[in-house]
């Protein structure tokens, strides 16, 4: 699949950092930026950009803040390498925390918010597009949101100023069917923008599910190296660039990182493929509870946590 119009975006320290509170290494950070600048990759999203009013530096590590001193002992004196990106959540940032683009090493901030949330996300995306960065809104969890809403809220979209706008299947709920119907919609209703998909992996499906969208028309892609990433983890990109036939594009660095760096992190944190998050994928839901069941003594204890889920869903 050779598109020239496709960017492939890594998330590998933003979305893995939510099973660790972006407790990575500056080494672990400055590898990965290496690899993904090596491999072609054309953005990697270096973490978040939040507010220090909404969390704790004693207890989130610095890719939750991606405050500009710590973007430069990344990425040092030489030329930048790549696009970077950061991702704002609406609630946890207030406009005064972005600083003029002149002033920071971001290339492009990712709005990501519900769909309740949207007249505050596209003020937010206009702020930052005239502070001069590139902006997306990353629409999450739509595999909960009902037709009349998510038409109401690519109406607002297509009347922003906001040129990419994310397909996100934040509960690695969606079947490639879905992932079909849905990019077709965004395309018709949003004519003049530019598709993106995030994916989750919870029912195995993330690679599968973004060769969908890139074949409905979707060109911008997330991916994570090794899948690490929140739960059942994301795309890998090192499968994502196995699959673009695109020149430009080498996986060989980022086995080299994945060996050095993702592997050694598998050995302390639980992502991928665990029959709890399997569940919540299967039955919709966010996967905090999954979360909170792999991060107790009681793990394996599948049928439990199989009882409790479906029991809290026969109550609804």
């Amino acid at each position: 699949m050779f598109r020239p119009e496709i960017k492939v975006i890594d998330c590998t320290v933003r979305d893995g950092g939510l099973m660790n509170k972006w407790q990575f290494s500056d080494e672990f950070v400055r590898k990965t930026y290496e690899a993904v600048s090596a491999a072609g990759i054309d953005y990697m999203e270096i973490g978040y950009i939040s507010s220090e009013s909404a969390f704790s530096r004693d207890e989130m590590g610095p890719w939750r803040f991606c405050a500009e001193p710590d973007i430069q002992r990344i990425i040092g004196d030489e030329e930048k390498k790549i696009k970077l990106s950061a991702m704002a959540d609406i609630g946890r940032i207030e406009h005064a925390d972005i600083p003029p683009k002149s002033e920071s090493s971001l290339d492009m901030i990712r709005v990501a918010c519900y769909v309740h949330q949207m007249d505050t996300a596209l003020d937010l995306a206009h702020h930052c597009i005239d502070k001069g960065y590139e902006a997306t809104i990353n629409l999450m969890a739509v595999s909960t949101v009902g037709p009349r809403d998510l038409n109401e809220g690519l109406e607002d979209l297509n009347k922003s100023r906001v040129p990419i706008v994310y397909l996100v299947d934040s509960f690695g709920a969606f079947y490639s069917e879905d992932i079909d119907i849905l990019t077709r919609k965004y395309l018709e209703r949003l004519p003049d923008k530019t598709i993106g998909i995030h994916c989750h992996n919870n029912q195995q499906l993330a690679f599968a599910n973004t060769i969908a969208g890139i074949i409905a028309g979707i060109n911008y892609l997330d991916a994570t190296m090794y899948g690490i990433g929140r739960g059942a983890g994301n795309c890998p990109t090192e499968l994502l660039l196995s699959f673009l036939k695109n020149p430009k594009f080498n996986v060989r660095p980022l086995l080299e990182a994945i060996e050095t760096q993702i592997l050694p992190w598998q050995e302390k944190i639980d992502w991928g493929y665990y029959v709890p998050y399997m569940m919540t994928g299967v039955l919709n839901q966010h996967p905090r509870t999954a979360m909170a069941h792999m991060e107790s003594e009681n793990k394996n204890r599948l049928t439990d946590f199989y009882d409790s889920v479906t029991s809290a869903t026969d109550l609804e």
